[in-house]
């Protein structure tokens, strides 16, 4: 019984080290950030507004004839 009561709290251990832990990609990085809020500060100068994004449309579905 002792024995998986130690690999339980080692596992338990483990999960919250590693939630804490995040991969590089969501680390913020200060260069990105500055050019950002640099980008941001420009637009909001020039009155600019970021262009909406393209929306893809499904085509409608036609009712099939079959041939008689």
């Amino acid at each position: 019984m002792k024995p998986v009561c130690i690999v339980l709290v080692a596992l338990a251990a483990f999960a919250a080290w590693s939630a804490q832990a995040a991969p590089p990609t969501v680390v913020p990085s200060p260069g990105y950030d500055a050019r950002l809020q640099e980008q941001r500060a420009r637009m909001a100068a020039s009155g600019e507004r970021p262009a909406p994004a393209a929306r893809h449309i499904a085509p409608r579905q036609r009712k099939r004839h079959h041939a008689h």
